[in-house]
Order: C-alpha cells, then structure tokens, then sequence
C-alpha cells in the first residue's frame, strides 16, 4: 500500500522526498502495533489509506507524512514534543491540528457539533491542510461504514452530510464531497440508494448510445472542422445531486435527464468560448440554462461554462465545457493550488489569501457570536448556501448568498455604508430594499449622510449573516439605553403571556444567572441584547425557566398536579355529559320516551349491533349487545326488567370504543404489523394487553376507536389477514 502511494505522488512530484514517507509509515507502524479496527485490520491500514486518499489530492509530502501519522497523538502515547524531535515543525503542527479537532468535551451534541466546526475554522486559518487530512480522515471512514453499528453508520452519514461534505464543496474539491455525499445517502437513505442504483444504471445503458452520438458529433465539429484539441466524455452525476432534485424540487424519476452531463475539456482559455459558439451552432440551448462561472468563478474557485441544450429527440442535455486547469480545480478545489518547484512547495501567498477571504471573514463574525444555534445557522447561510453574483454600477463583481437583498451588498461593500443605506436602484429603477438580487443585475446602493442608521426590520430582511452582524453591532453600541428598555419591555410581556408569576420569575438572582450563562456581563447587558436582537426570546425564557423551576420546583410540581386533578375531573364530567346526551339520541325505548340509556361497559355496543336492555334501578336502562354472556344471564333471570330497546336511525358524529381478542402465533414484529392496521385505518388504538400461553400462542386484547359497524368489520377483516393470526372477534367482560 506504501508503495502505490510513493508511486502516485512520484508521478506528480518526481523531487518528493519519499525517505520522509518511509520514515512516517515505519513510526506510525510501531505506534499503533496491535491496535486493529472494526474491519479486523491492522490499524495502519487507516493512516495509509487517508495517505493514499491526499496523495491523488496531489499534496505536498508533507501533508501526506502527517497523513500517514494523523491519529498517532491522539491513539498512543507519542508527545507533540517527540512529533517536533522526530519530524520538525511543519510535520508535527499538522498532526497536532488534527488531533486537536476532536479532544474537547462539550455540554450538548449541537454545542460539540458547533465547537468542532470553530476549531475546524482556526484549524483552516492556520494551515487549510490541517482540513484537508480531516476530510481524507472523515472520507476513509465512509468507506469503512459497512462495519459500523447501523445507528452509529447512521449518525456519521449525518454528521458528514451537514459538515464535512459542505466543507468541501466549499474548499472546491468535489471529487471528495461527492463520494462522501453518496456513501452517506447509502446508509441514510438504502431503500432509496439501492432502488436508485438499479433504476439510473438502466437508464445508463439506455442512454449510452444517444449521449456517444452526441460525442461523436462534437468530436467532428470541434476537433475536425474547427481543429481545436480537446477531450470529450460522458460523466455520471453523483447519487445525492439526483436525490436532492427529487426530493427538492418534487421531481420524479422520469422528470430526470441529465444523469449524465458531457463534459469538453480544452487547452485554452479562449476555446472555451470557442467551443461554446460550435455547441449553440449544433443544438439550440435552452436560455434558462446557461451559467458562465469562468467570467464569475463560484466562490469554491470552480470555473466551466455549462449549457442545456434540446439534444437529438429534443432530449435536455448538459455540456459543460473548461480548460484542464480549471478541470483540475473543479476536481481538487484548493487542494489544486500546491505548486512544485525541485521538490520545494512554492504557494502564491497573495492568491490563497484571496481564495480564503471566506474563511477570515467568518473567522472575524465567529467570535462574537455566543450561541450554538446562531452560529450554526449563520453557517449554513453563509458557507453551504449557493450564491449570486451582481455587479456594481463600476463594474465590480460581488458575490452574495441566494436571495440576498440591496442591504446585503450594502454592508459587503463597506459597513458604513449599509449603516448609511436608504435605498437602492436596479438597473436604474429605485427598488425597495427587501428586493431578492438576481444573477448579473447592476445595484446601485443610496446612502446619506443624515441617515438615522439600520432599522431593525433589516435583521429579518438581510440573508447574510455578515450583515446581520454589523445590524446588531449597530444597535448595541449606538441605542443601549433603548435597547435596555425595549428587551424590558420584550420580556415582561413574554413572561405575562406564558403566565409566570413576575416577580418570582424576573428575580434579580435568576436574571445575573442567566445573563452570565447567556455571556453576559449584567443584567442589563442581558436586557440590551434582547433589546438589538443579540439574544433571542427562546435563549432568554429557556434559562430563566430553568432556574424557576429549579428554585420553585416542588411548588411549581404541586400547583401543577392540583390543576391536572381538577383539569381530568372537569373532563371526566364532560366526557359523561356528553356520552349521556349521545346515548339518548342513539338508542330508543319502545313505547317510553325521554328515559335515560347507558350503554353497558362489558360488550361496548355500537350502532349495527343486535342490542338488548333491562331496567337498572337509580340508572335507567342498560343496553348490551345481545350475545353478551352478561345480557344472556339476565334475560334468564325473572327478576329482571327487560324492555325493547333499538338504534335511532340518525346520523351521530361520535366515536365508540370496541375491544376485540387476537389470538396467533408469537414471532418478532407481530405488535408492528397488529399497530400499523389501526394507523391505517385512521383508528385510535387505546390500549393493547398481550400475554403468552403454551405453544407460543399470544392473546392479545386490543380497545380502540371507530365510528361505525363497519369500520369495526374493516378491521378485523384486516387483522384476519396478518400473517400468523388465526383468529378475531370482539369480547365482552
């Protein structure tokens, strides 16, 4: 396995230093002698697979020798000190980086999920390499899942879907986000995968020969006639993009063609446009579907120009075409940008700071962000969501995120002039300010010097969180004293509303307690942060319920169970109140009017059933089904009343309670199977009691709901037909 991998980064890097490879692998051999993983292979296996993974990376050996010993800090007992003595500096830093993105304890699994993100970001600050061994890492054990505990297999399918795939797609390299988004679909999402695999490898081969005849054309055209050199295939789209368009957009399988894009890939820059020109001679293109990313580059560097065209039979089909330079890019995102020089990495500083802008500028709003959640979905706004690119009226490119507003680019191009912002102009036209931008448009933003700075509806209008930001900031350094009173305000009127006593709840102890747990340096910082929206309501009453309940707990308890006796009485009464009314329009006494009925709690009759009655004495007639033992014995008895009761014809808008007895065979999954009827059925399943007798034998005793004879027939017509059970029917007590 060493060996393919000197080979690999030899045919990109003949000068590497491949000693510095031997010498890691032989290191990271002896430290984790004896360890093995789930799969049952030596533990080494690991380290030199993410190796391998960073070699077709194209890293510099460097980042591969740290590859090769990344967990043996953190899984043995070697020091960042014996790391520094036995390898240098360079080496050691980065394995100590990726040690520290997984060492700390955190107090709930979204703070350690938003934790492990922040460190994953200073980690890129320092050195995006630390990053790039982490995804390698993360990647190598996707590929291992199969010998995960499902759950487990599940929860890093998760994990890797809202983190580590975004990364990098937001680092550019795709050939690893779109693996790792296709192992994770697998195991979130089998039924789907499997039954998606078998279905797209169909289409496949069913397209094979359409999407080569629109090769071979190209090939003539371009390489032929216009006699530009060029590479022309066919390449599959990744499982989860496919998913997503299902899911997403409501499209079904059939809705779905482009399971295959061609992809022309051409020396020059200048036959990009050339190509571009021949392609549009060939097919029409359909005007929607044309992005140019070379003129302006996706914020993960990715450049190409990709076109629909209505193939042959009028088929969409996506080209995309770009320089083998962009190619390498689209495929290893910054990883592309190492450079080797008589076996020397020769970076150009000045460009990696620009394709890491992103980063800094996250790493500055991180800081000052205290909440879990906020920073987690300040996140996905700003790192994982697509953009739109529009141009200022000199030209300039900005890039936003999807649905961003004039706001949003105001505070992009300079703070002071968001907070100085009153309006804005498209394309020459005044628009109102919560205007979604749209690709290629030119905004003019209006400011003034006498303006009374953001309102605070922009927290809720801007998308990017960069701008709601420099918002907060605003308020909180410009408007304390109103911001104090307004959270006040805010508060007080929450905490009326959910009914909390004021002065209990709103105690100075249990406010400085929230406020220093909220990261506050007062109470009246607590009220102000309120006030500017630098705190939401739920963070402020989460706490404060917290030490309410806390202080107040036995009373609270107490208060709570007395209101819940009183609450069940009053609904009990209602509950008769009603059952009695019901009864009386239901059933009829032949010859006697207006005398009170209650149907009999041993045989639950309902309307369709064959009914009897008998004068009960304080409680006027009892109805029961006919067949009940209960009835049967006490039309046997002389000293009993018997009257002739029937069903009204009306239609009543109640629900009955009927039990039935199921008797089967005791096997795994008969409860599920027994449950999944009612849910059906639209029947509220009120009690299920189950016991076993000899021979494996299960009698179960189920009571639920229905609305008519019928639906009682309904199911047990159903139940009847479940595999194992022999028998149904209903009882009486």
């Amino acid at each position: 396995m060493l060996e393919n991998v000197i080979k690999t980064v030899q045919q990109y890097n003949p000068d590497a230093d491949v000693d510095i490879l031997i010498k890691a692998y032989e290191y990271a051999e002896n430290k984790h002698e004896g360890q093995v993983r789930r799969s049952g292979e030596a533990y080494i296996v690991h380290p030199v697979q993410v190796a391998g993974i960073l070699a077709e990376l194209e890293l510099d050996v460097a980042t591969i020798a740290a590859g090769l010993m990344h967990d043996v800090v953190e899984d043995t007992d070697t020091t960042n000190e014996q790391m520094i003595n036995m390898f240098g500096v360079e080496i050691a830093t980065l394995v100590d980086g990726v040690t520290k993105l997984g060492k700390i304890d955190y107090k709930s699994k979204e703070e350690n999920q938003t934790e492990n993100l922040r460190k994953m970001f200073m980690a890129m600050a320092k050195d995006v390499r630390v990053v790039l061994i982490k995804l390698a890492d993360r990647l190598h054990n996707m590929r291992t899942l199969k010998f995960m505990p499902p759950r487990k297999a599940r929860e890093k399918s998760k994990e890797t879907i809202e983190i580590f795939a975004p990364i990098a797609g937001r680092l550019g390299i795709s050939k690893i986000k779109w693996e790792m988004e296709d192992i994770a679909l697998r195991y979130l999402e089998p039924e789907f995968y499997f039954d998606m695999e078998r279905k797209i490898s169909r289409r496949i081969t069913q397209r094979d020969s359409y999407i080569n005849g629109i090769i071979s054309k190209l090939k003539e055209k371009i390489q032929v006639e216009a006699n530009i050199p060029c590479e022309i295939y066919g390449r599959e789209k990744n499982m989860y993009s496919i998913y997503k368009k299902m899911k997403f957009k409501n499209k079904s399988f059939e809705e779905i063609y482009d399971f295959i894009a061609v992809r022309v890939v051409v020396k020059e820059l200048k036959d990009c446009y050339g190509v571009i020109g021949i392609v549009h001679t060939i097919w029409k293109p359909i005007p929607t579907r044309f992005k140019d990313y070379i003129a302006m580059p996706k914020v993960n560097m990715y450049q190409s120009i990709h076109t629909t065209i209505f193939g042959p039979d009028g088929e969409p089909v996506e080209i995309q075409i770009r320089t083998e330079e962009m190619h390498k890019t689209a495929e290893y995102g910054i990883a592309a940008h190492w450079k080797y020089k008589e076996g020397r990495i020769d970076t150009n500083e000045s460009d990696m700071d620009k394709k890491l802008a992103w980063l800094r500028q996250i790493m500055d709003w991180q800081k000052e962000v205290s909440d879990p959640t906020e920073f987690m979905e300040s996140l996905k706004i700003d790192l994982f969501a697509n953009q739109v690119f529009v141009f200022t009226p000199k030209g300039d490119v900005i890039e936003l995120p999807t649905d961003s507003t004039p706001i949003d680019l105001a505070y992009k191009i300079h703070t002071n002039v968001g907070n100085t912002c009153i309006g804005a102009k498209i394309s020459g036209k005044i628009v109102p300010l919560d205007t979604k931008l749209k690709n290629g448009q030119i905004v003019e933003i209006m400011t003034s010097a006498s303006s009374k700075g953001p309102s605070r509806d922009w927290i809720n209008i801007v998308k990017s969180s960069h701008a709601k930001n420099k918002i907060r900031q605003w308020f909180k350094k410009e408007r304390k004293e109103e911001n104090i009173e307004k959270g006040k305000e805010l508060i007080e009127k929450e905490t009326k509303k959910q009914g909390y006593p004021l002065g209990d709840f709103l105690r100075t102890k249990a406010l400085a307690t929230a406020a220093k747990f909220l990261s506050q340096a007062s109470e009246e910082e607590l009220y102000a942060a309120l006030g500017y929206g630098g705190l939401t309501m739920n963070q402020v009453m989460g706490k404060l319920k917290d030490i309410y309940e806390k202080d107040f707990g036995d009373k609270i308890k107490e208060e709570k169970l007395k209101q819940l006796k009183e609450n069940q009485r009053i609904s009990q009464e209602g509950r008769e109140q009603k059952k009695e009314i019901r009864n009386r329009q239901l059933v009829n006494v032949t010859g006697v009017d207006n005398i009170l009925t209650r149907l009999a709690k041993c045989c639950t009759p309902i309307p369709g059933d064959e009914i009897v009655g008998y004068i009960t004495k304080g409680r006027g007639v009892t109805v029961h089904r006919k067949d009940c033992p209960n009835a049967q014995r006490d039309m046997q008895n002389s000293s009993k009343e018997l009257v002739e009761v029937h069903w009204n014809d009306i239609n009543v808008n109640s629900s009955f309670d009927v039990e039935v007895q199921i008797r089967g065979y005791d096997r795994r999954g008969l409860f599920g199977d027994i449950s999944r009827i009612f849910e059906d059925e639209k029947s509220d399943l009120l009690s299920l009691n189950a016991r076993r007798v000899k021979d494996d034998i299960a009698i179960i005793d189920a009571t639920f709901e229905v609305r008519s004879k019928e639906q009682v027939r309904k199911i047990i017509r159903k139940l009847k037909a479940v595999p194992d059970i022999h028998d149904v029917f209903r009882i009486s007590k």
